[in-house]
């Protein structure tokens, strides 16, 4: 078995592993480090596993060496990546690899599940799940699976006049109008307008974007999703509050479901979420269930003695709990120009 460091030459070879195999993600495609290099200048280590020229397994990293911060993320801006490989042993060379190449660095995982042999129980994340709905084979079919009310309130964003629209690059303008103010009005640092425009440029037709728009033309609701062959993820989606009781935020998930079911996809991830709170209920009322993420940080010396400390929710500042609240605030009452200048200069360092 042979551990190397990949180059744009191994591409392909990369992308077919992650796309046939049964745990993959649209994530750990080779895409995802050719947005992060293009948008926010951090530089991958995406390291290979192979045996007799056969591909045995991946794992995809970025280095983040920022002020008073050098870490290996698997991977950043997203829920998950983590080693995917043949078997546990497999997963455990890969991490092995990556921390003697990186001694000094913190290696951090986030994973849909269990990896390289350690306990389960060491790696989940309490805080956090990912909400998976499986998907019949017709968007008929899953109409008719929800019950009345979802469906009524499906209806009513068509009642009420809204359109959707599924593209690509096309549709790069109104998201980005609809993404960066919902995360003003969130207090979040939106990111870069070039960060979105690096990922639909570099999935391409494993990228797609969908737009809601009012009957007057105003975006009032948009997202993206990511296709991989056993799951489609969202990364992100957006609605502007003054819209709400149009209801464009049901017409903007119904139309990614929708796409999803009728191109054979079998599985739809909603993304992140924290049981019990507000997205929780609304992913849930799709039908979709919790499963675990497994996140875990570990220096060498953490790693060989089976010692990991699991990482919680990325912070704004050092003093999360107290500062948090107040840069939300501060956010809020921004101009829309001063949050997104404060996003372009602030969201790459926020790993999650």
């Amino acid at each position: 078995m042979i551990v190397k460091t990949v180059s744009n030459l191994d591409k392909e070879a990369w992308d077919n592993y992650v796309l046939s195999h049964p745990d993959g993600i649209a994530y750990q495609l080779f895409a995802w480090q050719e947005a992060v290099k293009k948008a926010y200048r951090f530089q991958p280590l995406y390291l290979m596993a192979q045996s007799k020229n056969q591909v045995k397994g991946v794992l995809p990293l970025i280095y983040f060496n920022i002020p008073f911060k050098r870490e290996l993320i698997s991977l950043p801006y997203c829920d998950a990546g983590g080693p995917l490989a043949e078997d546990p042993a497999t997963e455990t060379i890969l991490l092995r690899q990556a921390l003697k190449i990186a001694p000094s660095a913190k290696v951090v995982i986030r994973s849909t599940r269990s990896f390289a042999n350690l306990s389960p129980d060491k790696t989940l994340c309490k805080q956090k799940v990912r909400m998976i709905l499986s998907l019949p084979k017709s968007s008929d079919k899953l109409l008719n699976s929800f019950k009345a009310k979802l469906r009524s309130q499906i209806n009513k964003a068509y009642k009420n006049g809204l359109t959707s629209i599924i593209g690509s690059t096309n549709l790069l303008n109104d998201f980005y109008s609809v993404f960066s103010e919902n995360m003003r009005d969130l207090g979040s640092p939106v990111h870069s307008r070039e960060w979105i425009s690096s990922i639909l440029k570099a999935y391409a037709n494993r990228a797609h974007v969908s737009v809601v728009y009012m009957p007057n033309g105003r975006p009032a609701a948009a997202g993206i999703i990511l296709c991989h062959p056993k799951v489609v993820s969202i990364p992100w989606a957006s609605s502007l509050r003054r819209f709400n009781t149009s209801n464009p935020n049901m017409m903007l998930y119904w139309s990614f479901l929708k796409f999803a079911a009728d191109n054979g996809y079998p599985e739809f991830d909603f993304g992140r979420s924290t049981p019990a709170e507000g997205t929780f209920h609304f992913k849930k009322q799709w039908g979709a269930e919790p499963e675990g993420l497994h996140w875990a940080d570990f220096s060498p010396t953490g790693f060989l003695m089976g010692n990991l400390n699991r990482p919680a929710t990325e912070p704004l500042t050092p003093d999360h709990g107290r500062i948090r609240p107040l840069v939300e605030s501060v956010i809020q009452r921004m101009p829309l120009s001063f949050s997104k200048a404060f996003g372009n200069m602030t969201r790459k360092y926020i790993t999650l």
